[in-house]
């Protein structure tokens, strides 16, 4: 069997072509961007299996079937659930959630194996999916501060934590309660940008200061204008550590 990964992230289209042939498929090509695979695709035939990212550096990668038709099933490989259970659903073999697990990638190619699944997408109805839906993430926040209201942008805060039933918004050295639960603001946040590292934090990657090592196997978190440091939960350190790569 021989397959091609899309994906713009060169570690991790290392570790998933690692990853996938341990498992006795054949990577014949490892394509990052929207154009290389266009130019890949014109000159070589179509591989049996296509490892699809969504979102790569110079587009959406349904972009590369409005110029090319490679005759191939797909597996997509994505950080955005909501994206991913549309793709589901429009029949793809399968798809695979960062950081992508190999229990569930095993299954997903002997999904394949058993139901030989075609290439039969309807590609522009996806692009136009993912075009509206990775708009969707909360850019700004409304703060009631005693009688005043105050927005801010997603990008200016450090972190959101919980502490005895309240959600707090973190920007600059000051804290303020907001009316979401870190259950919502998991869903409604850039995964590329926030990550729960707990069951009672979510940071922003561009406000980490610094991480350490810390016992039991876990990490110390120090985020820039906070005084307190917080732990990575031992269950979630390694997602952590692929999310920063």
């Amino acid at each position: 069997m021989n397959a091609v990964i899309i994906e713009d992230e060169a570690v991790s289209a290392r570790r998933l072509k690692k990853m996938v042939e341990t498992l006795g498929v054949n990577i014949v090509a490892l394509l990052h961007s929207v154009q290389e695979s266009v130019e890949w695709f014109e000159s070589n035939i179509s591989p049996d299996l296509i490892f699809l990212d969504v979102q790569l550096g110079d587009g959406i990668s349904f972009e590369i079937f409005e110029k090319v038709q490679p005759q191939s099933a797909i597996i997509f490989t994505t950080a955005y659930d909501k994206y991913a259970l549309r793709a589901f659903k429009l029949n793809s073999v399968d798809y695979l959630l960062k950081p992508i697990k190999e229990n569930e990638l095993q299954e997903a190619i002997n999904k394949y194996k058993t139901q030989k699944i075609n290439q039969g997408f309807d590609f522009q109805t996806l692009s136009n999916y993912f075009k509206v839906e990775q708009n969707n993430y909360k850019e700004r926040f409304l703060v009631q501060i005693g009688q005043e209201l105050r927005s801010f942008m997603v990008d200016e805060v450090s972190f959101f934590y919980s502490e005895d039933k309240i959600t707090y918004l973190v920007s600059g050295k000051r804290n303020y309660p907001i009316d979401f639960s870190l259950n919502d603001l998991e869903k409604s946040l850039n995964p590329n940008d926030f990550f729960r590292i707990s069951r009672q934090v979510i940071v922003q990657h561009c406000f980490i200061e610094s991480i350490y090592s810390y016992s039991g196997s876990r990490l110390r978190v120090k985020m820039k204008d906070n005084q307190e440091d917080w732990l990575v939960s031992r269950e979630r350190v390694s997602d952590f550590k692929e999310w920063l790569t």
